[in-house]
């Protein structure tokens, strides 16, 4: 199967209209003729309609939390869903195995007083099954809504197996009902609705065992939902064994697959093809076609739903040799920009829209590696079972591809060569699958997890605009050395050596006539907006941020909203106060927070 470096096929067509009117050549002038008198003034007309308002210019938007909702528990509302019949919040609680319903009915416009510290919203629970025909099922990992019916996406157990779209109807009495399951591929960690709500799509990412020695394949599923409202019995699992034989091709394109390919870990000779090492991550989808983000290893698909063909793309990689970017955990704003340095997309969540009829894809760059530990008695019985390193608390590392920039051996009078001597990159995490283009164990440059950026791209998969350095540079300026914090715990400038502030959450909508992107940033934990109804003259609108960041405080210490997992945007038309909104999911803080839209 070719690879295509495109996210559609077809080209756009702009038909110019051109009227042309036939003359003749001029004549000369004539004599002027005398002015006539004046004639008798009229009557005065009557008034004109008013009238019609003019269009929102981009004047910007501010907001303030209307709304807060706790799960009861840490580590809960990473995923969540709203019901606009009903005003109902739906978010995953993956702890109790249960997903939580919100009734925000009576959510107003008025804002909270405390924000941090108290909840309005008070949410109940719905149990989810233990099992599907005796196969135990493991956490929820994703939920989605549309019309009447919710799509819950839950693991096997054992999560190399294959897991389950458990479907639920009776949304529209704030009663969901178990309605059926359908088996898909393993691991499935997002699902999706297309927006008609005729197809459901699941990226299972079918991640390996723990020490790699079982490893399936990464596929999305395709499940049609019926005239009736009830999916259909089995769903269609597209994969991509078709790109096996294209793995050099796929990195000439900029994209990675880091694996331990070739090692024998507990008795088992790692040997790896494309189509498992692909990990679909998150899914955003027309009707008629699917994006679908590979993260780990910097790559995206598209599918088209009709024909289920599959194309991959790699999206390269992003110089900082011209950007600022904190890579030293000093406690304070350290910013450089460092030649032989680079950043490796490796998208989360996406999004789109649409512009002069064009679909555009946005990323958010959160960056990923890939580590995966395994039980053993002691380090003894580590090195004996084939793993890289030995933890008291981890246990055997079977594989990472995460070293530090000092570990690289770098290629003499190499961009690392120079960055290494500098210095000041010594300790910030890369991936040592890029940067050895002929194999020889000697890297030219340095390639880090993430862009820390969100990335605009055109249906050709080329990069109309990415944010650059304005994540680092805007928290910087608002916070100063508080900035680039940990999602847990607050400690100024600790995450400055491992992908900054992680933009993962993503979000569009529409606000009067004016599109604006929403970028949550799971560790610093603020929400960041842009402008981009124009995709070629985007401009950056507000920050907001619902948490204490004072230095030693912890989640415990009740901080506020912590690791943004999940955006949710809600027009004015579908909200029960009459204002846009924005509801997010806070991972590690267990919240579900709304946040009011104000067009200024």
């Amino acid at each position: 199967m070719p690879v295509r470096n495109k996210f559609k096929l077809g080209l756009l067509a702009f038909l110019v209209s051109v009227s042309l009117t036939g003359c003749g050549l001029d004549g000369d002038d004539g004599v002027p003729g005398e002015t006539g008198a004046q004639g008798p003034q009229g009557e005065q007309g009557e008034a004109g309609n008013d009238g019609a308002d003019g269009t929102d210019a981009s004047i910007g938007i501010a907001m303030e939390v209307v709304a807060r909702a706790f799960l009861g528990n840490q580590t809960a509302a990473e995923i969540i869903q709203y019901h606009a019949q009903t005003n109902t919040i739906y978010a995953t609680n993956g702890n109790t195995n249960t997903i939580a319903i919100i009734p925000a009915a009576n959510v107003s416009s008025t804002p909270m007083t405390d924000p941090i510290g108290t909840t309005n919203l008070v949410p109940s629970a719905l149990s989810l099954p233990a099992d599907i025909n005796g196969v135990e099922l493991g956490s929820v990992t994703s939920i989605a809504v549309s019309g009447n019916l919710m799509a819950v996406a839950v693991p096997a157990n054992v999560k190399t197996d294959n897991g389950f779209v458990l479907f639920y109807d009776g949304l529209d009495s704030s009663t969901p009902a178990f309605l059926d399951a359908v088996e898909v591929g393993a691991l499935p960690d997002m699902v999706t609705f297309t927006p008609d709500g005729a197809k459901v799509l699941v990226a299972n990412e079918g991640e390996p065992s723990s020490d790699y020695t079982v490893d399936p394949q990464g596929s999305v599923t395709v499940i049609n939902i019926l005239a009736n409202g009830e999916p259909e019995e089995t769903g269609t699992t597209v994969g991509f064994s078709g790109f096996n034989t294209s793995e050099q091709a796929l990195m000439e394109q900029g994209m990675m697959f880091p694996n331990p390919a070739g090692r024998t870990i507990n008795g088992v000779t790692i040997s790896t093809t494309v189509a498992q090492d692909l990990e679909p991550e998150y899914i955003t989808a027309t009707n008629d076609t699917a994006y679908i983000s590979l993260q780990e290893n910097n790559g995206l698909a598209v599918i088209d739903l009709e024909e289920l063909t599959v194309q991959v793309m790699g999206l390269g990689a992003k110089s900082w040799d011209r950007l600022n970017i904190d890579i030293q955990e000093d406690g304070a704003v350290s910013f450089g920009q460092y030649t032989g340095l680079y950043g490796v997309y490796q998208p989360d969540t996406l999004a789109h829209f649409s512009w002069k009829g064009a679909t555009f894809l946005l990323t958010a760059n959160e960056g990923d590696a890939r580590e995966y530990f395994f039980e053993v008695a002691d380090e003894a019985a580590c090195t004996a079972a084939g793993g890289m390193d030995f933890d008291e608390d981890d246990g055997c590392l079977a594989y990472t591809d995460e070293v530090k920039v000092e570990d690289l051996v770098a290629e003499p009078n190499s961009p690392l060569a120079m960055l290494q001597a500098n210095g000041e990159a010594d300790d910030l995490r890369v991936t040592d699958a890029m940067g050895d283009a002929d194999g020889d164990g000697e890297y030219d440059a340095a390639y880090t997890y993430g862009a820390r950026s969100f990335t605009i791209w055109d249906q050709n998969g080329l990069v109309v605009y990415d944010s650059g350095d304005d994540f680092e540079r805007i928290t910087a300026s608002v916070h100063g050395a508080q900035f680039n914090n940990g999602d847990d715990e607050n400690e100024g400038d600790s995450r400055s050596e491992n992908k900054g502030p992680e933009p993962e959450a993503l979000t569009v909508g529409q606000v009067g006539d004016r599109t604006y992107a929403f970028v949550g940033t799971e560790r610093m934990g603020g929400i960041l907006v842009y402008d981009v109804t124009n995709p070629y003259d985007v401009q950056f609108a507000e920050y907001v941020i619902n948490r204490n960041l004072t230095e030693g405080l912890t989640a415990d210490d009740v901080i506020g909203d912590l690791a943004p997992e999940s955006l949710v945007f809600v027009s004015a038309e579908d909200s029960p106060s009459g204002e846009a909104l924005l509801i997010v999911g806070n991972e590690v803080s267990g919240t579900v927070t709304v946040w009011q839209i104000n067009q200024l």
